[in-house]
């Protein structure tokens, strides 16, 4: 493979890995701010309020985008396994 090659793939593979990891962090970040704001609001300080809020949504993100990671995955691999296997018979 040449650098150009190289290049796309490890393009390729950040963009994939920002859309895997993109529905989880956005629906924690929106629980920890709604959180934070419920804390602002009540004047309560605890720090560990936080973490049930944000660990059920990460799960029901997990949940709901699970099979669009799936198959965002599976179909990148496939690509990856294709151009190994053209590269390797060129």
């Amino acid at each position: 493979m040449n650098s150009i090659d190289i290049a796309s793939v490890l393009r390729e593979t950040l963009f994939v890995a920002v859309k895997v990891g993109a529905p989880t962090l956005l629906t924690s970040l929106a629980a920890g701010l709604l959180v934070s704001m419920l804390q602002a609001v009540t004047q309560i300080n605890e720090s560990t309020l936080a973490f049930l809020p944000k660990f059920l949504a990460s799960m029901a993100a997990l949940l709901f985008a699970g099979p669009f990671m799936y198959s965002t995955l599976v179909s990148y691999t496939r690509h990856i396994f294709d151009q190994v296997i053209v590269a390797g018979a060129s």
